[in-house]
Parts: C-alpha cells; structure tokens; sequence
C-alpha cells in the first residue's frame, strides 16, 4: 500500500481540506500520515498558508525541506496545494521547480486526479480526521465578500460560498459516529452564512440543527464578523446548552479612524454594544478577539484607546499581531506603511502584557469552581483538558495530575479548579463516591 504524508500548515480551515482530500486518498488505496517527520511515505503533500509573512516563511521552509527529502532519495514526488500556491503559482515554479505540481486552494480536485484518487466512493462529506478523535472542525463555507482592507483572504480564495446545511449536517452526523464528540464551526465569516444560497443569513438555522445530533455534546463558534451579527444566532447560544458559552469574534481594533481605514463597516459604539448584548444575553460567556496594531495611520491616540478598550472590555481570549502589509490589498496599494516595526511591535507586547493581567485575574477568580472539562491528552505527569471556555490549539489548558487516577481522552469529567497561572489552570477531578 502506498504512503501519502499530507502536511498541514495554517489555519483549520486548511486542516478541513486536508482531510476532505486525505478521505479521496484513502478511499483510492493510499495509507495516509499526517505531518510525519517518522515515515517511509514517498509522497509527500503540503498544505500551504499564503496570509501573512511569517506563515508564508514557514511555508517556503517546509517546501525546501521537502525538496531535500526528494534529492536525497527519501521521497519520490512532492506536491504544494492551498493558498500559497493558489497566490504564487508562478513565482514557486519558478523559484522551486523540484516540486511535481503545485495546486491551489480552488484546485483540490487536480491534485487527486494526478494521484487517480480523483473517482473513488469517496463523497464530500467524508473525512479522514487529523485531530484527536474527539473534536473535529467543520468548515461552513469558502472565501469571504467582505474584502477588509489589509486581508488578502479574498484574493486567494475568492468570493463567499455557503456549504448547503444538509451537507453540513450529514457530514457532522458522519463525523459523531466517528466518536467526534465536539464541533467547531469555522469559516473566514461564520455569521454571513446562508446568504448567497438562502437569501438571508442561516447561522442560526445551521446551529440548531447541529444541536439536535446525537453524539455531540459541545458545539463553539470560530471567527464571527462583528458587523451585522445576527440577534437570532445570539439568541440560539443563549438557548441551547450543547453551545459552548465561547465566540471568536476579531474586531481588530476599535478607534473609528482605523476601523473606517480597514474597512469593517461598523463603529466603536455598535462593537461595545454588541459585546453588551452577548454578555446580557449570555452570562459567563468567554470572549476571545483579534487584535491588529500598526496598521496605516495608527496614531498614540487610536493605539491609547485600543488599549482603553481592552481594559474595559477584559476578553477572556485576546491575540494581537502587527500589522503587515499584503500585496494586492487596499491598504497596500492605497495607504502607506507609515509605522515603524519596531513600534508596531512594541505596541503588540504592551497589548499582551495588558492582556496577561487581565488573564490572571480572570483566572484566578475560577479557583474553587467545578467546570466540565474534556481531556485531550497526557502530557508527562498532568492530563491536558479544556472546559467549553477554550478552544483546541489556541486556548489555554487544565492540567490534571495524572497521580489521582486515569483519565481517558474524549470523555468529559467535572474537575474542581484549584490554582491558576497567566495562560493555564490547575485541577482535580471531583471522583464520584
């Protein structure tokens, strides 16, 4: 049987690809591992991200790794999919033409045609999982219309496409009899879904149905635009308890200067009012954001109330990146890059060390609460859980001591908190007697 090593780079919605085209691969007789530096596989595939500079390094790097694998003689052929070779196809032939074929994030079909993977029983909605078996992301729907000013997504994957609910329904039901006990609803913009099929949005819609699956216990939204965000999906988070009290919803930032200048469509005082709403209607719901510093024309001031409103606002979750500039974007082509990185940088690390306290503080005030914690792993001498307030990969951790009794991964147990740090909490599990 042969070996496809399938290596993933970038976001999850790269991770759901990966997996739709691993299940044609599988489907057509291959054995497939995923990112494996421990594998007699001679083919190689990788998953590129193209969004930002330090993803796209990361993504040339894993390529020129490759191509040394390939001269050497460990591998036979190599390919490139995703958004780097959807964005540079030209330039990385040219550049690396060691490579057997590059594909773009629109082009998955080409590449399991050359691996004649292409007309299997193999169907849409099927999936070879990458993640531990308990949680699986199911993507909605491909590209964005929103066209912000810094984001290339657009560009690289192109206009807003909704998958139909009854697909996603049967490709979650298909994933639950998996042992997927837990789904995290992903898309560039989760809460413009339905539009372009439905003529209205259906995020709502697609929740409740996902609710009624038997099997899935946690359900949590990831990337929620803030501009028009629909009351019925805040509505259906306050209503259904298998939805994780937990939104991923980036705002970027908050001075109405900059978010006019990154085109989002929306003030300052419709985002604080939509974050008032979420937290009326959702007590105890865990916030988590994006951040953006140095984009064109911050000024002391946009970057003094930014952190004003992380202050106030004290998000359970908060990432910042500097702001880099995009080729074909309108900030790129429009605007000028008129802010120092070193600034640019200096601004992000006083938003984390802001955000680092806030964390603390949050953290500590759940010392002493019984949550409901899944656990993911074993890791040296603690189990690894979360409770609904975290996502997998990007969130923070519980860390059970694996002295007090075996723990299994993917089933869920209530554990008393008993101390925290920055970014992790501690806990026991409250053993029935």
């Amino acid at each position: 049987m042969k070996k496809i090593n399938v290596i993933t780079l970038g976001c999850a919605k790269n991770r759901v690809d990966s997996e739709h085209l691993s299940a044609k691969f599988a489907a057509a007789g291959y054995k497939v591992v995923f990112d494996s530096n421990r594998t007699d596989a001679k083919i190689i595939v990788i998953n590129t991200c193209g969004f930002i500079g330090d993803a796209k390094q990361e993504s040339i790097d894993t390529i020129l790794d490759a191509v040394a694998a390939k001269e050497a003689g460990r591998i036979e052929r190599l390919f490139v999919i995703g958004c780097l070779s959807e964005r540079y196809a030209d330039e990385l032939r040219s550049e690396i033409p060691e490579v057997d074929g590059y594909f773009g994030a629109r082009d998955l079909n080409d590449i399991a045609a050359i691996l004649q993977a292409d007309n299997t029983t193999a169907s849409e909605t099927d999936r070879l999982l990458s993640t531990p078996r308990h949680y699986a992301y199911l993507k909605i729907s491909e590209g964005c219309n929103r066209e912000c000013g810094y984001c290339a997504i657009p560009l690289i994957r192109g206009k807003h496409i909704s998958v139909p609910l009854e697909t996603l329904v049967e490709e979650a039901r298909k994933l639950a009899a998996q042992g997927v006990k837990e789904l995290i609803v992903i898309a560039q913009d989760t809460t413009f879904y339905g539009v372009d099929l439905y003529g209205r949005r259906r995020l709502a819609d697609l929740l409740t149905a996902l609710c009624r699956i038997d099997g899935i216990e946690w359900i949590r939204v990831h990337y929620a635009f803030p501009t028009g965000f629909p009351q019925d999906v805040i509505e259906v988070m306050a209503r259904e308890p298998k939805i994780c009290k937990y939104l991923d919803i980036p705002f970027q930032h908050i001075a109405d200067s900059q978010l006019s200048s990154m085109k989002r469509h929306h003030t300052k005082a419709e985002a604080c009012e939509l974050i008032r709403k979420l937290r009326s209607a959702i007590p105890d719901i865990a916030l988590r954001t994006t951040l953006m510093v140095g984009y064109p024309g911050e000024s002391e001031s946009d970057f003094e109330e930014l952190k004003q409103f992380v202050r106030d606002v004290r998000f359970e979750r908060l990432g910042v990146f500097a702001y880099c500039e995009e080729e074909g974007t309108y900030s790129a082509s429009e605007l000028t890059d008129d802010i120092p990185q070193q600034l640019k940088e200096r601004r992000a690390d006083e938003i984390m060390r802001l955000q680092s306290e806030i964390s603390s503080q949050l953290n500590a005030a759940r010392t002493g609460r019984i949550e409901r914690v899944i656990i993911d792993s074993r890791q040296g001498d603690f189990y690894v859980g979360r409770s609904q307030y975290d996502s997998p990969e990007v969130d923070q951790e519980i860390l059970i001591p694996a002295a007090g009794g075996q723990l299994r991964r993917g089933c869920f147990y209530n554990v008393r908190i008993t101390s925290a740090e920055e970014y992790d909490l501690y806990g026991e599990v409250i053993r029935k007697k």
